[in-house]
């Protein structure tokens, strides 16, 4: 698997699946079920975007992912 794996892939991946979180809407639903659903959906964004703005390095078989996770001064 190593040989055909592509680091950068997975980020663009992770990329994408971070913005399909951010942009799906909410089902019919209400009540502590709706609350359920939207913090399911805040953690599963602020997973994907954490993984999708890693540096992703592959050095003999191992993969490695480098999240800054510093506050940006900006």
């Amino acid at each position: 698997m190593a040989n055909n794996f592509d680091p950068a892939d997975m980020i663009q991946r992770f990329q994408a699946r971070a913005e399909a979180v951010r942009k799906r809407g909410l089902p019919p639903v209400e009540g502590p079920e709706r609350q359920r659903f939207i913090e399911a959906a805040r953690l599963d964004f602020q997973d994907y975007a954490m993984i999708g703005d890693a540096v992703a390095t592959l050095d003999d078989g191992i993969l490695r992912l480098e999240i800054d996770l510093r506050p940006r001064n900006d």
